[in-house]
């Protein structure tokens, strides 16, 4: 555990160099989290049975409300919801691009492969994100932690299901295929990953964290009779696609899927979006 005098203070009390790691780190947590709960929403009453149906609406609806969670905490800088979601360029969005990308047409085995690999780098980060040196980071992991642990057992258990039947085993490794090199870019560092890593912001580096990834997913996998990518573990840098999101470069489904999910906002002239969560330090008070 950190020490006491390790912790830095609260959002006024940060410099210039300190806040844009801070507001850097949030940026990743909050948008993946925001704009993979917009593509699992699209499985709504699409799902193969009334109770995958309902854990995915369930599933969207907490990683919303974990964006929310994020997003909160860059209020503490002067932004509002229109500055951080509805009202900012798409290309300032810095969420991976497996959070994007849409879903091949009706495979429910892309949803259950997207969810597994991100679920599992999701526990991870939360893990190196519990004692934060920034208190108001570390405060929001506990509420997360209990909601991504059904995640993944949704997840896994699908996996299972479908391995169990041939040709679902043949489209789970056509989406390992499509998938895995996007998740690797969940992985890659930021400008500033130097000073979160000096500050202490986490507890583990995006490549230990990686590398942990690996030795949970690949074995799972295989398990099961699906092969991630050759030499992925060796050499991910070749097998990571050129489009990551992490900078702000997108695949060309990004701006379609932005559109769809500002437009409401838009078209209802609203200025501030409902907050799904109280901020954790105001309900302590």
């Amino acid at each position: 555990m950190a020490a006491e005098s390790d912790r830095l203070g609260g959002p006024a009390e940060l410099a210039d160099d300190e806040r844009a790691a801070v507001e850097a780190l949030l940026y990743r947590l909050a948008d993946d989290e925001l704009v993979l709960a917009e593509r699992y929403t699209e499985w709504q009453v699409r799902a193969p049975t009334l109770e995958s149906d309902l854990a995915l609406a369930n599933i969207a609806q907490d990683e919303l409300g974990h964006a929310r969670l994020w997003y909160d905490l860059l209020r503490d800088f002067g932004y509002d919801e229109a500055d951080l979601i509805f009202e900012r360029d798409p290309a300032d969005f810095r969420h991976a691009s497996l959070a994007e990308l849409p879903f091949e047409d009706g495979d429910w085995a892309d949803a259950v492969v997207r969810s597994y690999l991100y679920d599992v780098a999701e526990q991870l980060r939360l893990e190196a994100l519990a004692d934060a040196s920034y208190p108001r980071i570390a405060d929001r992991v506990g509420k997360i932690q209990s909601e991504e642990a059904y995640h993944r057992e949704h997840a896994q258990n699908w996996l299972e299901r479908l391995a169990d039947d041939e040709a679902s085993l043949k489209r789970l490794q056509a989406a390992v295929d499509r998938l895995f090199p996007h998740a690797l870019a969940l992985w890659e560092p930021s400008d500033h990953e130097e000073t979160i890593e000096d500050l202490g912001l986490r507890t583990e580096s995006l490549a230990a964290m990686r590398e942990q990834w690996f030795d949970t997913v690949i074995p799972f996998l295989r398990s099961l009779g699906l092969e991630p990518p050759e030499g992925v573990r060796e050499n991910p840098e070749a097998v990571r696609p050129a489009t990551i999101g992490r900078d702000g470069d997108h695949t060309d489904d990004w701006d379609a899927l932005h559109e769809e999910m500002t437009r409401t906002y838009r078209e209802l002239g609203r200025e501030e979006a409902h907050k799904i969560m109280p901020d954790p330090d105001e309900a302590d008070a």
